[in-house]
């Protein structure tokens, strides 16, 4: 059985933790006993976030930050050390879809915001992360979300998600070549259709996605963001003490 006390007396940072697969894997890692740093653009969603986590007995705090602004990204480290002590956990969500046209119908500002956040707002969050890992006995894990969408697969209309989502996995792989010797692990997870309202299509209810699923999916039915989480939570913890450098596809099979 595994247990419910993975990330007792650890901090864990969750970049876009204020909805969806962020919070639910923020939520999940309190659960099993971390102090949590929940980081996002907009402090709303972050407290409720942090509201859920208490109400359940867990720890946590809320801190504003743009993860495309390294000064943030290393206050938003700086703040979960001085608050808890220490960053053992780093899960790098926080990302952004613009798509649904051709590229080359695509603005050029889509194309730059899915860049900045998506590709340089991980670069900028593994940087500060291992930083501070590496100077701690213990190093850390860190975790990056990726995409079905890039290194595994493609679909028309998000050509340039994909090819950000493409480079979060080779990132993460050269990055965990780069520090597993400084006691830093990295990873990532490649999610495929998750109960958000990013998987939905254009005027589709959740009714219509869940028929569409059964027809099109090996597993008939899309990922909720509970079992994203444990996918997460399985990589950063120490059950996965010799997982180096994969990306984990968690996509009711439709990469298979």
């Amino acid at each position: 059985m595994t247990s419910r006390t993975r990330f007792t007396g650890k901090t864990a940072l969750v970049t876009g933790a204020g909805s969806g697969i962020g919070r639910a894997i923020a939520v999940s890692l309190a659960a099993e006993g971390a102090q949590v740093v929940a980081a996002g653009r907009r402090r709303e969603p972050l407290e409720e976030t942090v509201r859920l986590i208490e109400e359940a007995g867990g720890k946590a705090l809320a801190v504003a930050a743009d993860v495309t602004d390294a000064t943030d990204v290393q206050a938003l480290v700086a703040a979960a050390v001085d608050r808890f002590g220490s960053l053992d956990v780093a899960v790098n969500n926080a990302g952004v879809f613009r798509g649904g046209l051709p590229l080359a119908d695509l603005p050029e500002a889509d194309w730059h915001e899915q860049l900045a956040v998506n590709l340089t707002g991980v670069f900028l969050a593994l940087r500060a992360e291992v930083r501070q890992m590496r100077t701690q006995a213990a190093g850390g894990a860190i975790v990056n979300i990726a995409s079905i969408f890039g290194a595994h697969a493609r679909t028309p209309g998000a050509a340039a998600y994909a090819a950000t989502k493409a480079a979060v996995s080779v990132l993460t792989r050269g990055a965990a070549l780069d520090h597993i010797r400084d006691g830093v692990r990295i990873n990532a997870v490649s999610p495929g259709a998750v109960e958000t309202p990013m998987s939905l299509r254009p005027g589709e209810t959740a009714a219509d996605r869940a028929e569409r699923a059964a027809q099109t999916l090996p597993l008939g039915r899309i990922s909720t963001t509970d079992e994203i989480a444990a996918a997460v939570l399985y990589l950063a913890s120490d059950d996965a003490s010799s997982v180096v450098g994969t990306d984990l596809v968690v996509d009711s099979g439709a990469t298979a």
